[in-house]
């Protein structure tokens, strides 16, 4: 082949490969192209507030929060099954950080034991964990009367408060107490629990002053109280469910420290309430009568508790409604037990008590 056929023959070559590159051009700008990965919170989700209402903060927020959510899921599943040993020990690492991020103490009291959670002084109750869903925590402040939308009302989540509230009531008092009888570790759990108990919380912590109720609805009554107590409730349930990761362990341990002033104040709790029993046991006969009076009204303190004041009164063995002892307590039947103790170690009113006893039954043998 001479020099001008091979020329002509290797024009014709390029222009070929020129058509083929153009091809292949045209073809990749049909296929579909990858979409934008936008970071934001999916406005389609009713849990959170839309951009234009949250501030660049709790965009951070949440975001982090996300992140915290899918770390965790990963931790647990089975995706890390059959990846590199560097990868799981980089998960491992994620986790903890987003942790301390997004909960400081929460790395603290997840790997402390519960025992130690309750010697927790009530300084560590000085401000409750916050809510970090902003839809939540405005459904939380708000009457069932102030909206139509059952969903931001604090009506259905009061209801999962309780529930949570029991539960951490419970587990600290069974173990605080291992020894008590379930009759006393459910008077116990009362004091925590009630009304007047969750509503001085609130009162401490302003929540009364933030919730939105009806006109003149926040008088003192017992249904301002337990309005208080409702909204406590709902706080925390907000505070679980706006953290799954570590929101019922930050719940926990703030209810802790609020309930163990309370405790602390009951005393040793060695078993049951058996004096009443034993007095009895021992002055008690045919037509005798101990009667336990309350001799004066209760006092309420801050943060709902409340002291009882008992005394016990004798009817028999030759007198009427004599006073033999006094007591104070949490609640009535823990005042009345104790006025019962303090009969049992007065030595002398009880040989006297005993002595007319004695006698009262010989004179009636002897009438016999």
């Amino acid at each position: 082949m001479d020099s001008t056929a091979r020329k002509d023959s290797d024009g014709s070559t390029r222009r070929q490969d020129l058509k083929r590159q153009a091809s292949v051009a045209n073809n990749t700008n049909d296929l579909p192209k990858r979409p934008k990965l936008v970071h934001s919170i999916p406005t389609s989700d009713s849990r959170y507030p839309s951009d234009a209402k949250l501030t660049e903060e709790t965009k951070s927020s949440f975001r982090l929060l996300q992140l915290q959510r899918l770390v965790r899921e990963i931790s647990n599943g089975d995706d890390l099954a059959d990846a590199d040993t560097e990868v799981v020990r980089a998960v491992s690492r994620l986790d903890k950080a987003l942790r301390r991020i997004m909960n400081p103490t929460a790395d603290r009291d997840i790997h402390k034991t519960h025992a130690n959670e309750l010697g927790i002084s009530a300084s560590h109750a000085s401000s409750p964990p916050s809510i970090l869903d902003k839809t939540l925590e405005c459904a939380v402040f708000t009457h069932p009367a102030m909206s139509n939308n059952i969903t931001m009302t604090y009506d259905r989540f009061e209801l999962l408060g309780d529930a949570y509230i029991e539960l951490i009531a419970t587990k600290i008092i069974w173990e605080r107490f291992p020894k008590l009888p379930a009759g006393r570790m459910s008077q116990i759990r009362e004091t925590l629990v009630k009304n007047e108990t969750l509503a001085g919380f609130a009162g401490r912590f302003g929540f009364d002053s933030k919730v939105s109720v009806p006109p003149d609805y926040n008088t003192p009554s017992k249904r301002w109280t337990k309005t208080k107590g409702d909204v406590f409730e709902a706080y925390v349930a907000a505070v679980v469910l706006s953290d799954p990761v570590t929101g019922y362990q930050s719940a926990e341990s703030w209810l802790t420290g609020l309930w163990m002033p309370i405790i602390n104040g009951l005393g040793p709790q060695t078993g049951e309430l058996r004096a009443k029993e034993a007095l009895a046991k021992k002055i008690m006969g045919k037509n005798v009568k101990l009667d336990y009076i309350e001799v004066r009204p209760s006092i309420q303190h801050k943060g709902g508790t409340q002291t009882f004041f008992i005394a016990v009164y004798l009817t028999g063995w030759g007198w009427n409604k004599r006073l033999l002892g006094s007591g104070q307590g949490l609640n009535k039947a823990a005042a009345g037990d104790e006025a019962a103790k303090e009969v049992l170690q007065n030595d002398s009113l009880l040989l006297e008590v005993m002595a007319a006893k004695e006698s009262t039954r010989e004179s009636n043998n002897v009438i016999t």
